[in-house]
Parts: C-alpha cells; structure tokens; sequence
C-alpha cells in the first residue's frame, strides 16, 4: 500500500498492510526541535538546522528523507499563522538556551528579562506587551495573561470573537499551494485550517494578538462555561457561522485531496476526571461540533479530528454522537483510559490516533526494552480491525532519550513483521 491507502485503510476500520505512523501531522503529535535534531543525526541525514514551524511548543519540521527513515505515513498542513500570529517565512537562526541552534521565522521576536526568560511578542512586535514566555533553561513556552479587570455590564461576546473572521486570499492560496506541494508524495494529508476550536484553552488568552479583549484569562474562562453560559453560547455560535463559511471557500480549493482535517484541540479532561459533565459538553460544545463535522461529512471525504487530553472516556459517546471520526493523543494512563476498554467499546466509530506510548513515565524515564514492551502490547491491542494511527500521546518532548525514541520506532516495525 501507499502511505495514503494505508492511512485511509485504516480509517475506514481494516487492517491495512502495517500500521500507519503519524508524527509531525499535527500540533498534538509533534516531535521537540531538539529530538527531530536528534532523530536527523542517529538515521545518518544531512546536518542541517531544524525549522521550528509551532515556536510555542518548539516543534521541529520534519522533513521527507527523516520521515522516509522513521516511516511516517503523513503530510501535514499547518495553520497559516503560528500561535504568536505571523506567517513562517525568511528562516534565520536562532538559539535556543541548551545550546542547539535551530530556525525560526525572521517575525519571531524575543527579549530577555531580568530573569533570564525569553520573551516573545504576538506578531513580531515588540512595541505591543509579550505574550509568551520561554522559562530560563526551557525548551517551551508559557502564555502570558494579558486580560484586564472584567466589567460585567461590558463584556461583549464579539471580544472573544475578534481571531475569527472571513478567509484571507493569502490563506487560501497558502492552503492550496501547501496541499499541492504534498498531493504527489502518495502521503496522507492532515490539514489544520484553525477556527472551529470552541474553547480551545491554548487559543483562550489569544497569544498571536496583541491586545486581546474580551475573556482570556484561563481560569475565568473555565468559570464562564459555568456562570455566563449565553456569553459562550453567542461567541460559540458567531464562530461557528464564520467557520462554516470559511470552509466552504476552503474547500473550493483544496478539495478532496486533505484526507483528514484537525477540528479542534480543546481539552476536557484532567488526569483523573473531566473539566466539565458530559451533560455539559453535550449542551455547550456539541451543538457547534455537530454543525462543523456534519457540514465536513456531507460535502467532503475528510475525516475529522478530535483531540482531547485526559480522562475523557466518559465523552467517548458523545464524540461520537458529535461526529467525530478520529480522537487523539489517546491519553492511556489518566483515569477510566484502559486500551482494551477503549478499542471494545469505542473501536467500531473511533480510529484512535496516539496512545501508542505513554510520554509522562515509559518514553522518558524508563529503560528502551519498557518502552518496547509497551509499543508492542498496544499496537496489538489497538491495531485490531484497523481504526489506529501509530503516535505518541501528545507530542515527544525534550530531553527525551534518544536511545527510546528509536526503541519505540523499531517496535511499531517489529511488530510489522
């Protein structure tokens, strides 16, 4: 098979000829700069500077000849802006605190403070207040809340609304120009259009803005799902209506040729519970989630991404009932996610995309032949009848051993054989 057949094998729940191996398709199953740097030196690649495309998690592209060495069955399609909101274009180097020169888009722009922090600025700009913040000595950043006191007779729901408008041209011809670089390479593409996540808590404080109104203070947001529900209904339903739109006109020009489109990345759950009741998801989130998967199901042959963190087995159903094709990172060891449970109960609608290696204790502090053992046991568990695309749960981070992340490699090919 093809990358692209094996991929949409088993998306439609076959068992294709091997497992399909995601990593760099999306925000949520990326590779650290430093570990693609890693990763480039140990398959023998030529030694050049990792581009980091995502600067708020440090992620590192990854390009053909190291996902033809890995075995990487996807092409992914990025947001046309970064979480700090410019466009990645006129690489420079930059380097990062351990040492590891990498490169950066020439609009991201950063100061230090007094503390040794690394600040960056939404735009490029360092006029405005920073946005971002990258601790001494580490290897991602931090948003920086930048709400003001909240006046209870002035909010407007059109503050949170202001990141959602009507499609550029420049990002629709980013977007078909991205797609047909990639539409010969016979890998499955996953495109990441942006706009339909709803409370999606990493978009909250609204890094790529420079003065952001409205509701962007985590914690507040979290009380406002509880105490101003017809506020997050009114911001739901305009985005919502701006994003059918858009998708529409990204359609005309892509096409069919995206295979999988990445809804949203809102978390719900904890390491031991939810955020919020399944009755509350059901009636605040699910009514905008139902409208962008039905709309994607009725007009295209994309499939649709869910990505979700945590303890989220009792949503299970209702990311169903929500449309949804595919859920990630498949966070195993949080509370209610056992592999055998999710793959019997939930197998037959969800393709699980992640959950082949926990990344909190097995990937990082355990020794390569823990990390293949537990590679192997779940590639045969979720491998069954198809629906699993082999990743990590959540993106590789730094300082991860080398030496794991090529035992967890070889696993997924051993079990291949």
């Amino acid at each position: 098979m093809t990358s692209k057949e094996r991929i949409l094998t088993a998306l439609n729940h076959w068992e294709p000829d091997r497992i399909p191996v995601d990593f760099g398709g999306t925000p949520t199953s990326g590779i650290h700069a430093s570990c693609v740097a890693a990763l480039r030196a140990y398959y023998g690649l030529e030694k050049r500077a990792v581009k980091v495309f995502e600067p708020y998690q440090m992620l590192g592209l990854i390009e053909d000849d190291l996902k033809e060495a890995i075995g990487i069955d996807i092409d992914g399609i990025s947001a046309y802006k970064t979480m700090f909101g410019f466009v990645n274009e006129n690489w420079r180097p930059w380097k990062m605190d351990d040492g590891l020169e990498v490169l950066i888009s020439e609009h991201f722009k950063t100061t230090v403070d007094e503390n040794g922090d690394t600040l960056i600025y939404p735009e490029g700009d360092i006029s405005a207040p920073p946005s971002g913040k990258i601790p001494k000595g580490g290897y991602f950043a931090d948003a920086i809340i930048r709400q003001e006191s909240i006046d209870e007779d002035k909010l407007n729901p059109e503050d949170n609304l202001e990141e959602f408008g009507a499609i550029s041209d420049e990002e629709l011809s980013y977007f078909a120009e991205e797609v047909k670089k990639v539409s010969s390479k016979e890998r499955a593409v996953v495109a990441n259009f942006g706009g339909t996540g709803f409370g999606d808590i990493a978009l909250v404080p609204a890094t790529f803005l420079k003065y952001p109104k409205g509701i962007r203070d985590v914690e507040e947001w979290y009380i406002s799902t509880h105490t101003r529900q017809d506020y997050i209904h009114n911001v739901f339903s305009k985005q919502c209506e701006i994003s059918l739109t858009n998708l529409e006109k990204i359609y005309a020009v892509v096409g069919n040729a995206v295979d999988v489109v990445y809804v949203c990345g809102t978390d719900f759950g904890t390491q031991d519970s939810t955020f919020c009741s399944e009755e509350r998801f059901r009636s605040l989130y699910m009514p905008y989630y139902k409208q962008i998967n039905g709309w994607i199901h009725k007009n295209t042959n994309w499939k649709t991404f869910k990505h979700s963190c945590g303890a989220v087995e009792t949503f299970m159903g209702a990311f169903i009932d929500g449309g949804f094709d595919i859920v990630n990172p498949v966070q195993c060891s949080a509370t209610g996610m056992e592999p055998q449970h999710l793959k019997s109960t939930y197998g037959e609608h969800l393709t699980f995309w992640g959950g082949g290696i926990d990344t909190q204790q097995v990937l990082p502090f355990g020794t390569p032949e823990e990390v293949r053992k537990q590679v192997l046991e779940r590639c045969e568990i979720f491998s069954k009848n198809g629906g699993f695309v082999f990743n990590a749960v959540h993106n590789l981070q730094a300082q991860t051993p080398l030496e794991n992340i090529v035992a967890m490699i070889d696993a997924v090919h051993e079990f291949d054989r």
